[in-house]
């Protein structure tokens, strides 16, 4: 199985962008998606952005993987 993280696009540069993932600042490749723009939120695997992804989608996807990594079962 793979797990795609949500990811949100800072500045663009040929087939690069610098996103934020989880509040860390990196540089991704956007050569898989269609006109990646600053402010687009998308999925990141292995350093490959694949997918543009709606912004309540990241927001939702953000908070369970925050949860996750706290160990909270209960929300």
């Amino acid at each position: 199985m793979c797990l795609a993280i949500p990811t949100k696009i800072i500045s663009t540069q040929g087939n690069y962008a610098y996103a934020e993932t989880m509040g860390i600042r990196q540089k991704i490749n956007i050569q898989l998606i269609e006109n990646p723009m600053p402010g687009d939120c998308v999925l990141l695997h292995a350093g490959f952005a694949i997918e543009k992804i709606e912004e309540n989608e990241y927001t939702f996807l953000n908070n369970t993987l925050h949860k996750m990594i706290k160990g909270d079962e209960n929300e």
